[in-house]
C-alpha cells in the first residue's frame, strides 16, 4: 500500500482504471493509526480487484475539502475518477470497510 499526495492523486486515484480505495487519514490521528493494519489486510485480501493507497490530508486539506474528506478516520472507494463510497468516523471499521468493497467490488 503506497502513500499517494496532492501531486500524484490525479494520476493514482482519479485516472486509474479500477477499483482505487483510499484511506484519508491524518497527522496525530489516533483512529487513523488503529485503523491501518485493518486497512492493510483488506489490501491483502483483494490485491488484484482493488488498488488501496493511502493520503495524508494533514499535506493537502484543500484536496481532502475536494473530495468532501470532512472527517477521520474515511475511506473511500474510487473508479474512473468518481467516488462510489465511503466509511468515516466511527463508522470506518474493517466491517463496514468490506461491506463497502462486496459493494461494489466482487470477492
Amino acid at each position: 500500500m503506497h502513500e499517494v499526495d496532492k501531486d500524484s492523486f490525479q494520476s493514482d486515484v482519479l485516472e486509474s482504471g479500477g477499483y482505487v480505495v483510499v484511506d484519508f487519514f491524518g497527522d496525530g490521528c489516533v483512529p487513523c493509526e488503529a485503523l491501518l493494519p485493518d486497512v492493510v489486510a483488506l489490501a491483502e485480501k483483494y490485491q488484484g480487484k482493488a488498488v488501496f493507497v493511502k493520503f495524508n490530508t494533514s499535506k493537502a486539506r484543500r484536496l481532502a475539502i475536494s473530495q468532501k474528506v470532512l472527517g477521520l478516520p474515511t475511506v473511500g472507494i474510487y473508479k474512473d475518477g468518481a467516488k462510489l463510497d465511503e466509511v468515516t468516523k466511527e463508522a470506518a471499521t474493517k466491517e463496514n470497510i468490506e461491506a463497502m468493497l462486496l459493494k461494489h467490488v466482487s470477492a
